[in-house]
C-alpha cells in the first residue's frame, strides 16, 4: 500500500498475520525473557519481549523489513527515505541494503551518536535536520524530491505498523495466557500493530500504552479526542518524541484501552532495574513500561504482563542514571 493512500483504513489482525509470513525468515524471532525479583518488586508477573536483540537492536527492523519487502521493482529501484532519530533510520538501512537498494535518512542533529553511527554502517545516505517535527519533514520533502525516492514513514504506514504487529504476535504465541500487554508510544506505530493483532485474536487481552510525562502527546490526544503535536518535549526517551499521526491516532482510539505516564524520574530508576536485575541492555524508550508500571502499580498488580521491548541502542557514554539532571 502507498504512502499517500495508507491512512484510508485500518489494519487487520490478518494483516499482521500475512506480514509475519513475509518476513519471519528476514527477522529475528526474539526470546521472551522473565525475572523472578523484578515480579516481586513489581507486584506481577512480567514477560519482556526482548526487541532489544532484533537485528539493528529494535523492533523497527519488522516494520521497515515489511515496507521494504512490499516495494514492487520500479519503486525499490529508487531507493527509500525517511526521517528517524535513530531506530527507524537504522532500520530502514539495513532492510534497503539487504534488498540492495539506497536509503536516504533525514536525522536530527541531536540524534545519539550510537544511532548515527548505526545507520551510517548500515549504508544509509544521511541527511541531517534540526530536531522539530516540522524541520523533520520539511527537509525529508526536499530529499525525496531530489532523488524520487519511496517514504517509508516510521509509523504513518500500514506496512510499517503491520510489520510492528509481529512482535506481538510472536509474544502471544508463545505466551498465550496474558492479562495484558503493554508497549511505549511515540508516533504509535508499534501500539498500533500490537493493538491490531492483540485485539483481533486475543480481544479478552488489555493493551495499554507508557509514555513519558515530558512527552505525553498521545495519552492528551486519545484522552480528549484530538491529536496532539508533540511540542517541545524533553525526555530521555528519544525514540519516543514523535507525535501520533491521523493512522495511528484512529487505530489506538478503536483498540487501545488506554495510555499511562512516566516521569522521568521513574525511566531512568525503571531502566537500571531492568539492567542490574535482568542484565538486559535496554534504551530509555524501552523502560518506559516497566516505570509505567512501578508508578501505577493498581493497575497491574496480580496480572500477567506481557512488555515490548522495543529496543536497545543505548548511548553507553552517556548513562541516563549518572547524569543528575535527570530526575
Amino acid at each position: 500500500m502507498s504512502e499517500e493512500n495508507s491512512s484510508c483504513c485500518q489494519p487487520e489482525a490478518s494483516d499482521v498475520v500475512s506480514a509475519y509470513e513475509l518476513i519471519k525468515d528476514k527477522v529475528k524471532h526474539t526470546p521472551v525473557h522473565s525475572s523472578a525479583s523484578v515480579n516481586a518488586l513489581l507486584g506481577a508477573t512480567l514477560f519482556f519481549k526482548c526487541e532489544n536483540f532484533q537485528k539493528v537492536g529494535a523492533f523497527k527492523y519488522r516494520g521497515a523489513t515489511h515496507a521494504v519487502l512490499k516495494l514492487n521493482d520500479e519503486e525499490a529501484r529508487k531507493g527509500v527515505a525517511t526521517h528517524s532519530s535513530g531506530n527507524h533510520a537504522a532500520a530502514l538501512a539495513l532492510a534497503a541494503a539487504n534488498r540492495g537498494i539506497p536509503a536516504y535518512i533525514v536525522m536530527p542533529e541531536n540524534a545519539p551518536a550510537i544511532k548515527k553511527k548505526a545507520v551510517a554502517g548500515y549504508g544509509g545516505i544521511i541527511t541531517y535536520c534540526r530536531s522539530t517535527q516540522q524541520d523533520r519533514e520539511e527537509t525529508l520533502r526536499v530529499v525525496q524530491q531530489q532523488t524520487g525516492a519511496t517514504l517509508i514513514h516510521p509509523y504513518n504506514n500500514i506496512n510499517v505498523i503491520c510489520g510492528q504487529g509481529t512482535a506481538a504476535l510472536e509474544l502471544l504465541d508463545e505466551m498465550p495466557n496474558l492479562d495484558v500487554v503493554i508497549a511505549p508510544v511515540g508516533g504509535g506505530g508499534l501500539l498500533s500493530g500490537t493493538a491490531t493483532f492483540i485485539k483481533g485474536q486475543y480481544p479478552h487481552v488489555k493493551v495499554f500504552g507508557a509514555e513519558p510525562i515530558n512527552a505525553d502527546d498521545a495519552f492528551r490526544s486519545l484522552r480528549d479526542g484530538k491529536i496532539y503535536p508533540s511540542l517541545s518535549p524533553s525526555t530521555i526517551a528519544d525514540g519516543l518524541l514523535t507525535s501520533l499521526c491521523p493512522l495511528t491516532y484512529s487505530i489506538l482510539r478503536s483498540k487501545c484501552d488506554g495510555i499511562f505516564t512516566v516521569s522521568e524520574k521513574g525511566i531512568v530508576n525503571a531502566m537500571r532495574l531492568i539492567w542490574e536485575r535482568m542484565k538486559l541492555v535496554v534504551e530509555p524508550s524501552s523502560a518506559v513500561p516497566v516505570g509505567v508500571i512501578a508508578e501505577h502499580p493498581e493497575a497491574f498488580r496480580g496480572k500477567r504482563v506481557g512488555i515490548i521491548v522495543s529496543g536497545g541502542n543505548a548511548d553507553l557514554d552517556h548513562l541516563p542514571w549518572l547524569d543528575q539532571s535527570n530526575g
